[in-house]
């Protein structure tokens, strides 16, 4: 397969046509192999238009919806970025080309020796993989200048949005029961949060992030 015009392909169908205007995320996206971040058998769809899985439960987050969180996050060469449920390391690997350093968490042992690996390879050396609990973030390091979370959550645990620095941005997929989900971005000033729906999406849920069933008689 030719995985460079895949790359090309993906850019063109599915990044650019939905408000992805940032020149160096869009050349991020367009030279990193996203091939390597998926398992080997799934390499042939590694660009489509859908969440691709990689074991365990978990997936990688669709090209276009990654696209437009880091596009609404207005990642700047200075920030310093918290990747919540890193997998095996692609959108980490696109912030670090963005960012002055990525902090990517992974409380799956597996997923995160495949993101470092994937990551030292590429010759990538402003990402650090941490192996932790997805729900706690990763305080040692905060606070964050943005947040961006690997796949959907119900809700955005405070012990998260806390992390950010005044005047960060957070970025998820929000989805609340069975509703639709919304692209949303958090922003701080001081001890306000303030929340805005950008765009309507869906992706697979990050374990322990789903919503909680309610009680039914």
């Amino acid at each position: 397969m030719d995985f460079k015009l895949a790359r090309h392909n993906m850019v063109e169908s599915q990044i650019r046509p939905n408000e992805v205007t940032d020149p160096l995320l869009i050349d991020a996206m367009a030279t990193l192999p996203r091939e390597a971040f998926v398992p080997e058998a799934l390499a042939g769809v590694a660009y489509v238009d859908e969440a691709v899985p990689i074991g365990n439960g978990r997936y990688l987050m669709e090209p276009m919806i990654l696209a437009r969180l880091i596009q609404i996050a207005e990642v700047q060469d200075s920030d310093a970025v918290l990747n919540v449920g890193c997998n095996t390391g692609y959108a980490a690997a696109v912030l670090s080309k963005l960012a002055s350093a990525v902090v990517a968490v992974e409380e799956t042992a597996e997923l995160a020796a495949t993101a470092t690996e994937k990551l030292e390879e590429l010759g990538i050396d402003n990402v650090a993989v941490m192996e932790a609990e997805l729900k706690s973030g990763y305080q040692k390091q905060s606070p964050y200048d943005v947040i961006l979370f690997g796949g959907a959550v119900a809700e955005i645990p405070e012990t998260i949005s806390r992390q950010l620095a005044d005047g960060g941005r957070l970025v998820a997929i929000v989805q609340r029961g069975d509703a639709i989900g919304h692209g949303v971005i958090m922003t701080r000033f001081g001890d306000t949060w303030s929340t805005r729906d950008v765009f309507d999406a869906g992706t697979p849920f990050l374990p322990g992030f789903e919503p909680v069933a309610e009680f039914q008689f």
